[in-house]
């Protein structure tokens, strides 16, 4: 086993149980352009500190789990030079013993998150069932990490290239609680509101700190996901969203896309199709959850 790497803020803060936020990397390696991804990483680092919290965000880097990165680290995964492998958890292994760079996905951060002790975790959408998985079997590995680790994942829902419907009910066999802050629909990543409900409510980061307390009292091991719609202001319109949806659907059948490689080719053309509208939502909505993710992280911590 390689043994984590943890940055000595957020070592001591997990010492004196102050609140931590994890942060995942492949947003920044694989998620947004280069320039852009590394002003990004610094201002989700600058809005968990602003909110009473410390920012632990975590990739893997020679082979080397980093629990926190130092700006040099920062650097290096925001380098596209660096072509950092994109690793879910099932990849740690090979990427320890082979010391390879990677970037960390939602089921890795989780993961690694949970090992070190952090309790709360912000990212931008989860994975999720994709459509047609009754004949591809082609489930995100997200919800099975979610569904046995006891952390709080605080994003805005999944992306409309899922089945949302099929991942809500796995989500619900797998006993994960779905809670919607503000908003009783959950969302749907560039848009605020899905045609699916969400089974709880808050509209706190008190009460949400207080349900995934007391969830931690329940028998199992399932986290909890409280889904945080996109910012107002940055929500995609509905048209231009579904016609990029429709086609970015088309590219995905044409180039036969599956897998992993899926939610890259589709940023991609949202980002590069939409005259940078989808930048600025996917900005907007990552940096919101990890605010929230901060507060309440700093609730739990009190």
């Amino acid at each position: 086993m390689s043994t984590p790497s943890v940055t000595e803020e957020v070592r001591s803060a997990l010492a004196e149980n102050r609140p931590v936020v994890a942060l995942e990397s492949t947003i920044l390696s694989h998620g947004l352009p280069p320039g852009r991804n590394r002003e990004v990483a610094e201002r989700l680092e600058g809005v968990v500190r602003a909110a009473g919290a410390v920012p632990a965000t975590i990739a893997v880097l020679g082979g080397v789990p980093k629990i926190g990165l130092t700006p040099a680290e920062l650097d290096r995964v925001c380098d596209p030079a660096n072509d950092l492998v994109k690793l879910s958890r099932r990849d740690l292994g090979a990427a320890y013993a082979l010391k390879r760079d990677g970037a960390t996905t939602v089921a890795s951060t989780a993961a690694l998150a949970h090992a070190a002790g952090i309790g709360v975790f912000a990212t931008g959408g989860l994975g999720g069932v994709h459509r047609g998985a009754r004949e591809t079997w082609d489930v995100s590995a997200d919800l099975d990490v979610l569904a046995t680790t006891p952390v709080l994942v605080v994003c805005s829902g999944v992306k409309s290239i899922l089945d949302m419907g099929a991942t809500l009910e796995l989500l619900e066999t797998r006993s994960v609680p779905v809670i919607g802050f503000g908003t009783d629909r959950f969302p749907a990543f560039y848009r605020r509101e899905s045609a699916f409900g969400v089974p709880w409510r808050v509209d706190s980061a008190r009460d949400a700190a207080a349900v995934v307390a007391a969830h931690r009292t329940v028998p199992g091991a399932a986290g909890v996901l409280l889904a945080n719609p996109i910012p107002v202001d940055f929500e995609m319109d509905a048209d231009l969203h579904d016609r990029l949806l429709a086609e970015g659907l088309e590219l995905l059948r044409t180039r036969d896309v599956h897998g992993k490689e899926v939610t890259p080719v589709l940023l991609e053309h949202f980002h590069t199709a939409s005259g940078g509208v989808s930048l600025d939502a996917n900005e907007a909505l990552v940096v919101s959850n990890a605010a929230l993710a901060a507060a309440v992280a700093v609730e739990l911590a009190a």
